[in-house]
């Protein structure tokens, strides 16, 4: 039998969890009127909150694939 998770796919799983740490999220309006303020501290907590809100999906897709392997693991093994 073929094994599920070998190097390249972890490393793309990983990368792909890793995205929203390294983009700068925010809608063309939020952007235009946070740019029109004096300081950044507001962009800033809005780029924040907006990454990690995007991290739950992730999140949660990761915990139902894990469950998903681990109870596949568990049948093979009782089997």
């Amino acid at each position: 039998m073929k094994r599920i998770f070998n190097a390249k796919t972890i490393l793309v799983v990983l990368v792909f969890l890793f995205i929203p740490w390294f983009a700068d999220a925010q809608c063309a309006m939020c952007r235009a009127v946070l740019e029109s303020e004096s300081s950044q501290n507001a962009a800033e907590g809005i780029n924040d909150g907006i990454l990690y809100l995007m991290i739950f999906p992730y999140l949660l897709v990761g915990g139902l694939g894990y469950y998903i392997y681990r109870s596949y693991r568990k049948k093979k093994y009782e089997a």
